[in-house]
């Protein structure tokens, strides 16, 4: 891809991006204000804007272009969109404020599909561990880096997965919204130390052993990158314990 379709396309997504960005938090907003019996908690507030601002920030020219040829930059990216930004949000529980908020008829809808066998499989613990950890294997031990430096669509797709399955693994080991089931402390602590251990092994073993040399990146960006993916997500996986 050239690097002027290349830059042309980021600076659309971005706009793309902020525009929906922008419409969450108004929703958000007005889903709080509608809420005059018992106001919603300003914390709560101020974490889903502050998540959505690092999520806007993940997608700003700046950091988006340097992302799509810059090993580091690529890390921080996936930091705010894959761990900091869904932390962020998880904290401002938009679940149990939509649950709150909207006619109880729907509320008890949602949370019977919530409670369904198929959603329980996929909120629990382990799937949202594998659905989280497990494409990081598959993106820097099998050719599809490469391919997504190459292939803006396969790019974005990476990143709208990683922040899924951010917010889906945070939102599970977290525990905090209302309405959806919660497995037990004792396992989501558990797995919560897998994906610790999961991760250390991956940059240690692999990104810092020069494993996506082969990507075009010298190996002191590569272990420049892991110790940012290193060090950076101690943070948010310190605040879940």
């Amino acid at each position: 891809m050239g690097h002027h379709t290349a830059a042309a396309s980021l600076s659309v997504v971005t706009l793309i991006v902020w525009a929906g960005l922008l419409a969450f938090a108004g929703a958000y907003a007005l889903a709080a204000g509608c809420r005059k019996r018992r106001r919603w908690s300003g914390r709560r507030s101020v974490s889903w804007y502050v998540g959505l601002g690092l999520l806007g920030l993940a997608f700003a020219p700046p950091l988006a272009a340097s992302a799509h040829h810059d090993l580091r930059a690529h890390m921080v990216q996936h930091l705010l969109v894959g761990m900091v930004a869904p932390l962020a949000l998880v904290l401002a529980a938009p679940l149990t404020l939509a649950l709150r908020t909207m006619p109880v008829r729907y509320a008890r809808r949602i949370v019977a599909v919530l409670h369904s066998q198929a959603l329980c499989w996929l909120i629990h613990p382990l799937s949202a561990l594998v659905l989280n950890v497990g494409v990081l294997y598959a993106l820097y031990l099998t050719p599809l880096y490469a391919l997504s430096q190459q292939h803006i669509a396969l790019h974005l797709m990476l990143h709208g997965h990683m922040f899924l399955a951010g917010f889906l693994f945070t939102s599970v080991i977290a525990g905090l919204d209302s309405g959806a089931p919660t497995a037990r402390w004792s396992t989501r602590l558990a797995v919560l130390f897998v994906a610790i251990a999961a991760m250390q092994r991956l940059l240690s073993g692999c990104i810092a052993a020069g494993g996506r040399r082969a990507a075009g990146h010298d190996l002191a960006q590569i272990q420049a990158a892991a110790q940012l993916m290193y060090y950076g997500g101690d943070g948010p996986n310190l605040f879940l314990r």
